[in-house]
């Protein structure tokens, strides 16, 4: 696996390095020894699968918020998906910078989210399927957003989404005096 650093702390685009043969191939998702030496994981303690019918699906920004933070790796094992990942901790230097990649099937990218950061993403084709590992459990009561067009932070999305919850497209606009984790 090879470690690809991003402009926020932490955050890393991580490129498999498949095994091919005449069968197909095999590519390492997750190896915690691997994982260590640039953000040690405790502990995976949950896994969920987002399944998407349509192109142009938003889904985000997520986080949970302390004392249930959790570390977030994502893949795309289906389709295609265009990711944002902003940087909410308040101490970081990059409070409240965002980037933003491609996840798609074929590039069989994953990026590393950790605690402090939220996430979205729009889908780029129908049926795109997202793997989400989580270092922590999902704790009611303790959700944390970012809307999507917050014009605090300026997105920039490829297209405009048409699919997305009522919650998402209700979470009050970011107040950076008033945020914390």
């Amino acid at each position: 696996m090879k470690f690809i650093k991003q402009a926020l702390p932490d955050v890393y685009l991580i490129e498999p390095e498949p095994a091919k043969d005449h069968r197909g191939l095999l590519r390492r998702h997750f190896c915690k020894r691997e994982f260590d030496p640039f953000y040690p994981i405790p502990d995976i303690n949950q896994s969920n699968i987002s399944e998407n019918l349509k192109k142009k699906t938003l889904r985000g920004f997520h986080y949970q918020k302390s004392p249930h933070g959790e570390s977030r790796l994502i893949s795309c094992v289906k389709g295609g998906v265009y990711d944002i990942v902003v940087d909410l901790r308040p101490t970081s230097r990059t409070f409240c910078k965002w980037i933003s990649t491609e996840l798609t099937e074929d590039n069989r990218l994953s990026l590393f989210v950790p605690d402090g950061c939220a996430n979205a993403f729009l889908t780029l084709e129908n049926n795109s399927w997202m793997l989400y590992l989580h270092t922590g459990f999902y704790v009611p009561g303790f959700e944390g957003g970012v809307r999507y067009n917050d014009p605090y932070f300026n997105f920039k999305w490829p297209t405009k989404p048409e699919v997305i919850s009522e919650r998402d497209g209700n979470i009050p606009l970011f107040n950076p005096g008033d945020f914390s984790l």
